[in-house]
């Protein structure tokens, strides 16, 4: 199931959406470029590393550039592959922009480096011995997307449903295309956990949580959004909105 749009008008330019999103892109081109992409040196230097981070495992001086606490951060902006890149910043399009929107984006940027560090921590307790470098926007995206099941259940995603020649393009709340996510998170950390996958499921998990939770104490109030809920009804075709 992946989501195309969502039916959930803004009212405002949602710009630090936009910038992380080119953020993003401009680092992974930047990591193309280096050197230290092919043979993944650039991820031990910018990526969390759990034993690293929790046991002060000394890395190699030539791949050291910042110190463990500060990966948590700059892991965030960085992806290990173009499809990583692209799924990642795509559910970030959709459905970053209404978070920022009811947020602020001061509110917005705080909650949103907050739902990654969290991700991450999350990941890391889960194995605090590893030695694979973790990065990816899609902790901190599961932030935004436990804000957004919380604040916009009922929104309407329209998704694509590959099957092959019966795809279909259909409209769904939120509430389903999200939970879905969710629940396949646990179902794909515990077909993987003993394999050991690539995919920091933790990670996703752990930041989908964060956000459900951290958004009830993020939210402006609930006044401010039924005004924009009386608003959105006389707007005769959302899709157009977004």
């Amino acid at each position: 199931m992946i989501p195309l749009k969502d039916d959930n008008p803004t009212y405002s330019t949602p710009i630090i959406t936009y910038s992380i999103i080119a953020i993003c892109v401009m680092v992974f081109l930047l990591e193309l470029s280096s050197p230290n992409y092919n043979n993944g040196a650039i991820f031990y230097s910018w990526g969390v590393i759990p034993a690293s981070l929790i046991h002060d495992m000394q890395l190699p001086s030539e791949v050291y550039r910042v110190p463990p606490v500060a990966t948590l951060f700059t892991s965030m902006f960085m992806h290990g592959g173009f499809m990583h890149l692209i799924g990642n910043m795509l559910y970030m399009w959709i459905f970053a922009d209404n978070i920022e929107d009811e947020l602020g984006k001061t509110k917005f940027i705080i909650f949103y480096l907050l739902s990654g560090v969290a991700a991450a921590l999350t990941q890391v307790y889960m194995n605090t011995e590893s030695t694979i470098p973790m990065v990816g926007a899609s902790g901190a995206i599961g932030g935004v997307l436990g804000a957004y099941i919380v604040n916009y259940p009922r929104a309407k995603v329209l998704v694509l449903i590959p099957l092959g020649f019966f795809s279909q393009i259909i409209k769904i709340p939120a509430i389903f295309v999200l939970g879905i996510w969710f629940l396949l998170q646990f179902v794909s950390s515990a077909l993987t956990s003993s394999a050991g996958g690539g995919v920091a499921y933790g990670a996703h998990i752990g930041g989908f949580i964060f956000g459900a939770v951290a958004i009830l104490f993020f939210n402006r109030g609930y006044k401010q959004r039924s005004i924009r809920k009386k608003i959105s009804k006389k707007n005769k075709n959302p899709w157009d909105r977004k």
